[in-house]
């Protein structure tokens, strides 16, 4: 990982600690309002319109720098494993494996064998005591 994305990744975290947390307007009224973001239409919303103490609205700004978007804190890029043969498709040189929740110990065990043996980085690895 070179300097510059190391930079980048200081600069997403500094952003995702300023970033507020977007909700639903008036998801604090009614139980049948989900809390998580939609966009506000109503024509006299105040949230629509801008009004600062009705909460921020999600807009451009606030995402992270390209370069680093939606990379693990690690540098690589998240791939989701299920079985032993998918990862064939992996480059052990940008990619980290993520093991699914759904696989059982023993696959599991098999998975991160052959990843240790093809040198890929396990993200979710048994811990051993």
């Amino acid at each position: 990982m070179n300097e510059n994305i190391k930079r980048l990744f200081k600069v997403r975290k500094v952003q995702k600690a300023k970033k507020p947390t977007f909700k639903r307007p008036d998801a604090h009224k009614y139980m049948r309002l989900d809390s998580n973001w939609r966009r506000p239409r109503g024509l006299q919303g105040k949230m629509r319109k801008g009004i600062k103490c009705k909460g921020a609205v999600a807009q451009a700004g606030y995402g992270s720098p390209a370069a680093v978007k939606g990379l693990h804190p690690s540098g690589y890029c998240d791939v989701l494993v299920n079985t032993v043969a998918d990862l064939d498709n992996v480059d052990a040189a940008t990619e980290a494996i993520r093991i699914a929740a759904k696989v059982g110990g023993r696959k599991k065990a098999m998975i991160e064998a052959k990843a240790s043996e093809l040198g890929i980085k396990v993200l979710n690895a048994t811990r051993s005591e």
